[in-house]
C-alpha cells in the first residue's frame, strides 16, 4: 500500500513543479514583451550654414598672455627665466666675467708653489667665483637697476629689458678686451670691421674677451713664477756643489717657497692685484 501512495505524491509534486515553472515562463515572457512605441515623425533637413570669413592675424585670433594682474610677467614666466639662467650660468660666468682669469692666475700660484693639489680646486673656484661677484657688483647692479626691475615692474617688454641689461656687460667687456683680439675675431669671422668698439656684435666680443682674458692671465702668472723659478735654481746649484745630486731639489725648495709665499703675503698681493686690474 506504501508503494501506490508515494507514487501518488511524487507524481503530485512533478505536476505542481511543471506548473511552477509553466507559471514562471509566462511572467517573464510578459515583461519582456516589448511595448509598442508611437511612430516619430523625422525632422526636418537644417539649411546649410553661409562660409566664414578668415579673420585676420592680430585683431580676434587665439592670443597668449604672459602678464600677470598689475601688467608685468607672470609668477610662471619668471620661474621659467630663472630656470633657463641658472641652466646657462656655468657657461655665462667663464665666458663674459672675470672668473677665467682669476682661476687661471690662482692654479698657476699653486703651480709655481710646487702644490699640484693644494689648494684643491673647489677652494680655487669658490675664491674665484666669490672674487668674480665681487668684481662684476657694479655691472650687476646696474643690469638690475635698468633691465630687470622694469621688466618685473611691467615697464618694458622683454625683448627691451634683454636689449637694455646687455648693454653695461658690453661696455665692461670692452673695457678689458684688447683692440687686436676684436679685430683677430672679425678677421675669423669674415665680416667687416665695426665703426668704433661699440659697434661689435657679442658674438665676436665674447671670444675676443676671453683670449685677452686668458692673455692678462699668463701674464700675471709668469711674474708670479719668476720668483720661485729663482728659488728653484739656487737650490739645485746648492744641491750640486755639494754633491746632493740624488735628492730632489723640490722637497728642499718647497719649503722656502712656502716661506717667502707668507711673508710677502703672497694671496693679499695677488687678489690685490687681480681686482686692481678691472679698475
Amino acid at each position: 500500500m506504501r508503494v501506490p501512495v508515494l507514487r501518488a505524491v511524487s507524481v503530485r509534486r512533478a505536476v505542481l513543479l511543471l506548473a511552477g515553472v509553466f507559471l514562471i515562463v509566462l511572467l517573464l515572457a510578459a515583461n519582456g514583451a516589448p511595448a509598442h512605441a508611437g511612430v516619430v515623425e523625422p525632422l526636418p533637413p537644417a539649411p546649410p550654414v553661409d562660409p566664414t570669413i578668415p579673420v585676420e592675424p592680430g585683431e580676434d585670433g587665439l592670443s597668449i598672455d604672459i602678464n600677470g594682474i598689475n601688467g608685468g610677467p607672470s609668477a610662471a614666466v619668471l620661474t621659467l627665466i630663472g630656470i633657463t639662467l641658472l641652466s646657462v650660468a656655468p657657461a655665462l660666468l667663464l665666458m663674459m666675467t672675470s672668473f677665467t682669469k682669476i682661476f687661471v692666475v690662482l692654479a698657476m700660484t699653486r703651480n709655481a708653489l710646487s702644490l699640484p693639489s693644494i689648494p684643491p680646486n673647489q677652494v680655487l673656484a669658490g675664491l674665484a667665483l666669490f672674487l668674480s661677484l665681487f668684481i662684476m657688483a657694479p655691472v650687476l647692479t646696474e643690469i638690475n637697476d635698468i633691465a630687470v626691475q622694469p621688466y618685473v615692474n611691467g615697464d618694458t617688454t622683454f625683448t627691451q629689458a634683454l636689449e637694455d641689461g646687455s648693454g653695461p656687460l658690453q661696455t665692461f667687456m670692452l673695457a678689458h678686451t684688447r683692440e687686436e683680439d676684436i679685430a683677430l675675431m672679425t678677421r675669423a669671422a669674415g665680416i667687416d670691421n665695426p665703426v668704433d668698439p661699440a659697434a661689435t656684435p657679442l658674438t665676436t666680443l665674447i671670444p675676443a674677451f676671453m683670449i685677452s682674458e686668458l692673455r692678462a692671465a699668463f701674464i700675471i702668472g709668469f711674474v708670479i713664477f719668476v720668483p720661485f723659478l729663482v728659488i728653484d735654481l739656487v737650490v739645485s746649484a746648492a744641491l750640486m756643489s755639494m754633491g746632493m745630486m740624488m735628492l730632489p731639489p723640490v722637497m728642499i725648495s718647497l719649503p722656502f717657497k712656502i716661506l717667502l709665499f707668507v711673508l710677502v703675503d703672497g694671496w693679499g698681493l695677488i687678489i690685490t692685484a687681480l681686482v686692481g686690474s678691472y679698475r
